[in-house]
């Protein structure tokens, strides 16, 4: 049984996340639509800056997330191995639409648009859908869904939607 419940499938994937759970110091799994543990999101308390890191689910670290606490608008980059591969960064329309530009290193750019906090956007590359995102999949409190497009980096979306929640709830 699908936790996803849609009439039409590209083939993409589909992950089950729970909300406002991404305290610094918390871990939290990212399970696909058969309940399987597919991506943890393990927040690094430790080091010098807060720091949320993606990992698949043997524990092999894909992305860092780090809040940038300089920039004026809220930023935050995603890396992996050292690198920025993705910075995510908030603009906003209205109070109850918000848009989020994700600037992603030798690819197009996308961007997160919709109603974020009750997290009802759909990220788009060139007016694209590339993943969207939805509580109406779900019968569950404090849980939401993400359908991933078949042709698209899993983890990149998946460290872009809990980029896109940490803000949205800071």
């Amino acid at each position: 049984m699908g936790l996803l419940h849609r009439h039409h499938d590209d083939g993409g994937s589909k992950y089950r996340m729970r909300e406002k759970v991404f305290a610094i110091g918390d871990d939290f799994w990212i399970e696909n639509d058969s309940g399987e543990r597919q991506f943890k999101v393990n927040g690094k308390a430790l080091r010098v800056r807060n720091t949320l890191v993606l990992e698949d689910a043997s524990g092999q670290e894909l992305f860092s997330i780090q809040e940038k606490k300089l920039h004026i608008h809220d930023t935050m980059e995603i890396e992996r191995g050292g690198h920025t591969v993705a910075t995510v960064k908030k603009a906003l329309i209205s109070p109850l639409r918000e848009r989020f530009s994700i600037e992603v290193e030798g690819g197009k750019e996308m961007e997160a648009k919709g109603n974020v906090v009750d997290h009802e956007y759909k990220v788009e590359r060139d007016g694209e859908k590339v993943a969207e995102v939805s509580k109406r999949w779900f019968r569950v409190r404090d849980t939401y869904g993400i359908e991933v497009a078949s042709d698209q980096d899993d983890a990149l979306i998946l460290a872009v939607a809990v980029c896109v929640d940490q803000m949205s709830h800071d």
